[in-house]
């Protein structure tokens, strides 16, 4: 098991749509065990592949949100369908370090998404693990929390944005 590097904002892989998962290999289980062991040293309560620079559809999640360290598991190639009524709840991540903001999501989803042994399964979830699931996912598309707070949100955050992005090019 290692610690992966998290990815920072300004990283073209965190903009990139990940590739799905094909085969499932002695490597991905590593490589979901690594993500697993990232996510809780940080600590996070998930984690999307493109973080740690690997663009595939993959996302480790701890259900328990932190709570219950050993019970996190992934879900490869998921398919999100949302529902329920819109709630704000404040979001982080450990791409976008030191950023907090208000993040407008559905309460509940349906995930449909394969194991670790590439066997189909499904999760309903609701409240903060629906959450956590929704924000992974975003990252699959390329999409992080700053795109889904308000325009004047964004606007206010945007010199710490741009010094994240400003010295993560200064990583490369």
């Amino acid at each position: 098991m290692a610690l992966l590097p998290i990815r920072i904002y300004g990283d073209p892989v965190l903009r990139r749509v990940a590739e799905p998962v094909r085969e499932f290999t002695p490597e991905l289980r590593t490589l979901a065990t690594d993500m697993i062991e990232t996510m809780y040293a940080e600590p996070g309560v998930g984690l999307a592949a493109p973080q740690v620079g690997v663009s595939i559809r993959m996302i480790v999640i701890d259900p328990t949100a932190g709570d219950e360290k050993g019970k996190a598991f992934a879900l490869i190639n998921p398919v999100v369908t949302r529902s329920g009524e819109h709630v704000v709840i404040e979001e982080g991540c450990l791409s976008v370090p030191d950023i907090r903001a208000d993040v407008v999501r559905p309460e509940r989803v349906s995930v449909d998404y394969q194991t670790i042994a590439g066997e189909p399964a499904h999760l309903d979830a609701d409240d903060m693990v629906a959450r956590i699931i929704q924000h992974e996912y975003d990252h699959l598309d390329g999409i992080l929390f700053v795109d889904r707070i308000s325009p004047v949100r964004r606007q206010l955050l945007r010199k710490q944005l741009k010094a994240l992005a400003k010295s993560q090019g200064k990583r490369s």
